[in-house]
């Protein structure tokens, strides 16, 4: 059974950090491309960034060039997304996604004060 669970969410000042880690489970984990994805409140939901199995990252969102990083560390079958300099532009729920899977996580919540 594929699950993925994401943490690290929470509450944070403009300007600051937060990493996200994905939990993978139930599929193979190293041969699997890996997304975040978020949805901001009536909005859509995007993807943020996208990383193959080999750690190649094939996508990222404009909004998030060089702030936002993915990784991978197979070992621990988890997928990260580091992001740093946070703007009142990035709350959301941040979603992990398994592409092949068609596999969502139940998201984790990132929110910025001002």
């Amino acid at each position: 059974q594929v699950q993925v669970v994401e943490s690290g969410g929470g509450l944070v000042q403009t300007g600051g950090s937060l990493r996200l880690a994905c939990a993978a489970s139930g599929f193979t984990f190293s041969i699997n491309p890996m997304s975040w994805y978020r949805q901001a409140p009536g909005k859509e939901r995007e993807l943020v960034a996208r990383i193959t199995g080999t750690g190649e990252i094939t996508n990222v969102a404009d909004s998030v060039k060089g702030r936002f990083t993915i990784s991978r560390d197979h070992a621990k079958k988890t997928v990260y997304l580091q992001m740093n300099n946070l703007t009142p532009a990035d709350p959301a729920v941040y979603y992990c996604y398994v592409p092949r899977r068609d596999s969502w996580g139940q998201g984790t919540q990132v929110t910025v004060s001002s």
